[in-house]
């Protein structure tokens, strides 16, 4: 490659001197002859002004040995003329280079010198090739009496024309010199630049690098150093939910103001920096280039992080089920003593009682919450809330009919928030959550109530910000999603998410959603197909263990 590059340069620069050559020959050529032209009048108009050869011509007769050929061949050498040639009026030679031409006609037409105009020109006549100038001779009296016309060689012309051709060839010869030489120092520097690959190595390499930044499974986004996007791969298209007319763009105009712009800007520094662009978790990384930009890489890590939440929820679940087991065995133990004293009828009594607990709390779920997957979804949370401790309620203006038009999103918004509340009263004396779900016409409000710390007012807005968090990280990633995604959510319905100050003390989270509940009378019911509620079971004696509706107690001698 760098010969190739070398010689079309050499090439470019040869052919840029030769037509500069003849760009520069061609103007100087006319030049020449001008000067040539103007040179001859000049001699003309100051042979003309001699007033002796105005007399001569008017008194004596053309002769070869004649006066005015003695003064037009004084002033020929004088000039070093081809010729110096005056005429009368019937257009007869008194002086000529040729004596024998005396006395004749002029071979070229002088009737514009005659008829008192200075006339320059280039014409063949009796003496070949040569550059003239031809003004009207007058008396004393401003009469014209004669003409005077005056020849150089043509030929003098292009000798000083060829004269100067040498010079101009060295001057180019040079200019083609030094740019040989600096195409040389180019191509050695392209050289070490491309790794002295050939250029169908570079096609080649542009080629698999098209390749490969559309089909790895990563989003790369190029920026310059202007912090415009001038690469985009298919995959950053999709993350992101822009196209290419994004390429030339600044990020605040490509993709608005938020956390994913600040972070691919690097107005947010960091490693794997956690961002959320529409329903999409993205993990984030940024490398600067040398030329002033950067490169920005994007992982979805969307279902991980869901994967990751259901696997917290399992967790809470199984340790949950375990304290359950653990308290069934204590149970059975209680159930076979009663047995082997022979008191039957505590011992119906008490399994009546331990069977009341779980058919109530599923009870009290489903008469207010109609949609399962809610219902089934703050039936689990109660039996992780009071193995943590923690009094889960359900507000008695609570009422949800099963008309939801997207119960996943509302599931994901209920189960983000309850998990945030029993995080933040765990540990806490009497701690207890609070749930409110009501339909108002087809919008549906939610709130949800907590008894801990509360949240400061100037961090109310921070909360909800991608990757922000005060708990630590769980082991499968990064917190900072889950109320950033429940807002996105809100707003995805065209509703809003926002915290307050309880009332007593607490965080208090509400969610607007509207027009997220069908119609009255449009949906069908569990026997036409549709969605089921979980089927209430027959009246129980009354708790004496607690439910939804009350606080639940919790002590380590109770869980074993």
């Amino acid at each position: 490659m760098f010969s190739q590059l070398l010689l079309m340069q050499v090439a470019v620069a040869a052919g840029v001197a030769v037509l500069a050559t003849g760009l520069f020959l061609a103007p100087l050529s006319h030049l020449l002859d001008d000067q040539a032209m103007r040179q001859a009048l000049a001699i003309a108009q100051t042979t003309a002004a001699q007033p002796q050869i105005a007399e001569d011509l008017q008194s004596t007769r053309p002769s070869p040995d004649g006066p005015v050929q003695a003064q037009a061949e004084r002033i020929r050498k004088a000039s070093r003329a081809e010729y110096v040639v005056v005429m009368d009026m019937r257009k007869v030679r008194w002086s000529h280079r040729d004596p024998s031409q005396i006395g004749k006609v002029v071979s070229t037409d002088p009737t514009e010198a005659l008829a008192g105009n200075e006339v320059m020109e280039i014409d063949s006549g009796t003496l070949g090739r040569s550059a003239r100038g031809k003004v009207p001779l007058r008396d004393e009296d401003d009469r014209i009496i004669g003409a005077v016309s005056v020849g150089i060689e043509y030929d003098s012309v292009r000798s000083r024309l060829i004269h100067a051709i040498p010079e101009l060839f060295a001057y180019a010869g040079a200019a083609l010199a030094i740019g040989a030489l600096a195409a040389y120092l180019i191509s050695r520097r392209v050289q070490r630049q491309t790794r002295d690959l050939a250029f169908s190595d570079i096609s080649a390499l542009l080629d698999e690098r098209e390749a490969m930044l559309h089909g790895i499974r990563e989003g790369v986004v190029a920026l310059d150093r202007g912090g415009r996007v001038r690469l985009l791969n298919d995959e950053a298209r999709r993350l992101l939910g822009i196209g290419d007319e994004a390429v030339g763009q600044s990020l605040d105009t490509a993709l608005g103001d938020g956390r994913t712009t600040d972070v691919l800007a690097g107005r947010v520094t960091g490693t794997d920096l956690l961002t959320v662009r529409g329903q999409r978790v993205l993990v984030a990384n940024r490398m600067p280039t040398d030329d002033g930009g950067a490169v920005a890489t994007l992982r979805d890590r969307t279902e991980l992080e869901q994967l990751g939440r259901e696997l917290d929820s399992t967790r809470g679940l199984i340790d949950a089920l375990r304290a359950q087991d653990h308290e069934h065995a204590n149970r059975m133990h209680t159930l076979l003593g009663l047995l082997e004293l022979e008191m039957y009828e505590d011992a119906v009594e008490f399994v009546g009682e331990v069977v009341g607990d779980h058919r109530t709390t599923a009870e009290q779920v489903t008469e207010k919450i109609h949609d399962p997957l809610l219902a089934a979804l703050l039936v689990g949370k109660a039996t992780v809330a009071a193995e943590r401790g923690v009094a889960l309620w359900i507000a008695d203006r609570t009422l949800l009919p099963n008309r939801l038009i997207d119960p996943r999103g509302l599931v994901t918004i209920v189960g983000n928030l309850v998990d945030n509340a029993l995080d933040a009263v765990a540990g806490t004396p009497h701690a207890r959550v609070e749930v409110e779900l009501r339909a108002e016409g087809r919008t549906a409000v939610l709130r949800v109530r907590d008894t801990g710390p509360g949240i400061p007012a100037e961090r109310r807005e921070l909360i909800f910000t991608d990757g922000w968090s005060t708990k630590e990280p769980p082991a499968y990633g990064k917190r900072g999603i889950g109320l950033s995604l429940v807002r996105r959510l809100a707003e995805r319905q065209g509703g809003s998410a926002r915290v307050g100050e309880a009332e007593g003390g607490g965080a208090e989270f509400t969610v607007v959603l509207p027009e997220a509940l069908e119609e009255a009378g449009l949906t069908p019911g569990p026997a036409a197909g549709g969605r089921g509620v979980l089927a209430p079971m027959r009246e129980a004696p009354a708790p004496r263990t607690p439910t939804l509706d009350t606080p639940v107690p919790f002590s380590e001698e109770e869980s074993r």
